[in-house]
């Protein structure tokens, strides 16, 4: 089981939309594929079509220990991809959080204990730096970067690399960035050339070949509770994803690819 966190602190930055559609897209593989849904917004449970009323469990419950992932899991409608759905509780888990001795670990306890075995996780963490996306990145093997196209980017980023490091040195030494996928790129703006050179000069091979363009196909699906890939597969934004999920599957180790 490959446990992949898709993480930025900065809101905006297509985070949710990328894991909606990659799960979709690793689904489509045959791999079983399980998103958590980490961030007390929820959007990633709405944009797969799950309500309100279909999350009597949810990561809130898994990580105050109310809940196996097993018994918060829910299927969707796309085949081979189940969700453990967010609930607003969530944004109160934080502290409620500092009362477990173990509480940055909570999230890696709960996969460790689950008894379906996904082979394939991907973790939709909130805008923040706080300890739902500690957990995140205490229980993931590799982090996948969404990064917006847009003057900031790169500033934002450097915070994000520092945590990275932190979490490496003291909780999760086997940490390791994925790559960076730049989001909502923009051919008409130069300025969106610009910031997308600037990125690959100082990251390198990190960063995913497969950018993902500002379509507007990719706003509208959750609001139909569908991802892109089913709402309109032919779509420019899906089929980045599509690509995308290819680039993603080439960097896992070859254990996960040989199951994808």
């Amino acid at each position: 089981m490959i446990v992949i966190g898709i993480a930025n602190q900065k809101g905006g930055v297509g985070k949710t939309t990328s894991a909606i559609n990659l799960a979709t897209a690793l689904a489509a593989t045959g791999s079983r594929v399980l998103l958590i849904d980490l961030d007390p917004q929820g959007n990633a449970s709405t944009g797969l079509g799950v309500g309100q009323h279909a999350r009597e469990r949810s990561s809130y419950d898994v990580l105050i220990g109310q809940a196996t992932l097993d018994e918060a899991a829910v299927a969707t409608r796309v085949p081979g991809l189940d969700l453990v759905p967010a609930v607003v509780d969530l944004s109160g888990a934080e502290v409620e959080l500092v009362e477990f001795a173990q509480r940055t670990h909570r999230l890696d306890e709960a996969l460790n204990r689950a008894k379906t075995r996904w082979e394939l996780v991907l973790i939709d963490c909130p805008p923040s730096l706080g300890l739902l996306t500690i957990n995140a990145m205490v229980a993931s093997d590799r982090l996948l970067v969404p990064l917006q196209c847009e003057f900031f980017a790169l500033e934002g980023l450097s915070q994000l690399l520092s945590t990275i490091e932190r979490i490496r040195a003291r909780f999760n030494p086997g940490l390791a960035i994925l790559g960076v996928a730049l989001t909502m790129y923009d051919r008409r703006n130069r300025l969106t050339d610009q910031v997308a050179a600037d990125v690959r000069a100082v990251l390198g091979k990190v960063v995913f070949e497969t950018v993902i363009p500002r379509n507007v196909r990719l706003s509208e699906a959750p609001s139909h509770g569908l991802p892109a890939l089913i709402y309109d597969h032919r779509c420019s934004g899906s089929e980045a994803y599509i690509a995308l999920a290819r680039e993603l599957i080439g960097r896992l180790p070859q254990a996960a690819r040989a199951a994808a």
